[in-house]
């Protein structure tokens, strides 16, 4: 049974992905905390109105050059956006504050305890009607 196929799963595996693509974005601000000129990035928000809108041949591109080939689900590239809002800028031009930046580290890792207990949670009442427990 492909649990992508139900909504609830999808869209749990599909913030998941967010989640690690921004806790990505987000080390990647901490190791840059000295670089000259370096401004903080964050990915856009997930809207769950846009991640449900779009049929699925649109949010995975299908690459497969003969039609025998496994069909994998390419990874999705989520839309990263500089922080314009910045407060405090050093000398060199870096514009990232880590105490901020691991604030937003916590928060997503919060975030992904939640959707993974939210995920086993559902996966265990599936199995409980199935009968499998």
């Amino acid at each position: 049974m492909n649990l992508e196929k139900i909504p609830l799963f999808a869209a749990l595996t599909e913030r998941m992905k967010w989640l690690t693509a921004r806790q990505k974005v987000l080390s990647q601000n901490v190791a840059n905390a000295d670089t000259p000129n370096y401004r903080a990035k964050d990915l856009k928000p997930l809207e769950f109105k846009e991640m449900i809108a779009k049929p699925e041949e649109q949010r995975f591109r299908i690459n497969r050059t003969n039609g025998s080939h496994i069909h994998v689900k390419e990874s999705v590239n989520y839309e990263t956006r500089v922080n314009k809002d910045v407060s405090e800028v050093t000398p060199t031009g870096n514009a990232v504050i880590l105490e901020e930046e691991m604030m937003k580290v916590a928060e997503t890792q919060i975030q992904y305890e939640l959707t993974t207990t939210l995920y086993k949670k559902n996966l265990g009442m599936l199995k409980t009607a199935l009968g499998r427990r």
